[in-house]
């Protein structure tokens, strides 16, 4: 099992309120703010490097133009007073911003990928990370994203979307997992007690 304590920063990627709106559509994995919220329980008991990037929509009827209750963040990833936050407004959490140079200068070769949506700004982000040279891991039940239609206008149901981005990530790009294995990866048993905490929290048991 490979030890990522030292070295990976954890990268939430627009964990915003405005991906709530039922416009969007039907989503796939509603358990993943409780995921996303597990690892960033682990990352911070572990007292590693959590990164958060929330988009800015440039169009004017975007659901997550900065200012709109749509750009906040959700409940289960608020970014800390001490933890670092992007703003972009494109895809990638590379462009337009010093997220890369910011990580380098702090010696991360390592990065975890989770939030949303899989095939869209996850999927841009790991790409990129990748191509940057950044080991990258994707947590496949930590991200999610919604039905879309085909050139031809028929539907693709929202798991499929989401199987086949992680798919064309596997290997090439990234490494695709799941919150359990990061877990173990980041090796800290206050990560362990974090994450049951974080759970029973998620579950109304806490």
């Amino acid at each position: 099992m490979k030890n990522l304590r030292h070295n990976a920063a954890l990268l939430v990627i627009d964990m915003q309120q405005g991906f709530d709106d039922p416009a969007w559509g039907p989503r796939n994995n509603p358990g993943a703010e409780a995921k996303v919220a597990a690892l960033i329980a682990a990352w911070r008991a572990a007292r590693a490097l959590v990164v958060h990037v929330h988009h800015d929509s440039p169009d004017p009827e975007g659901l997550l133009r900065r200012g709109t209750p749509g750009n906040a963040p959700k409940p289960e990833a608020r970014p800390r007073e001490d933890e670092w936050v992007y703003r972009k407004s494109v895809n990638s959490a590379f462009i337009g911003t010093s997220l890369h140079i910011d990580l380098r200068a702090l010696g991360i070769t390592t990065l975890a990928i989770i939030g949303l949506t899989t095939n869209h700004c996850v999927s841009t982000t790991a790409r990129m990370a990748g191509n940057l040279g950044f080991e990258t891991f994707v947590a496949a039940d930590a991200t999610a994203t919604f039905d879309r239609a085909n050139l031809d206008g028929t539907i693709r149901r929202a798991e499929d979307v989401h199987q086949a981005a992680l798919s064309d990530l596997q290997d090439e790009f990234a490494q695709i997992v799941d919150t359990a294995w990061l877990i173990a990866a980041l090796g800290s048993p206050e990560s362990e007690i974090a994450v049951e905490t974080a759970t029973r929290r998620e579950a109304g048991h806490a």
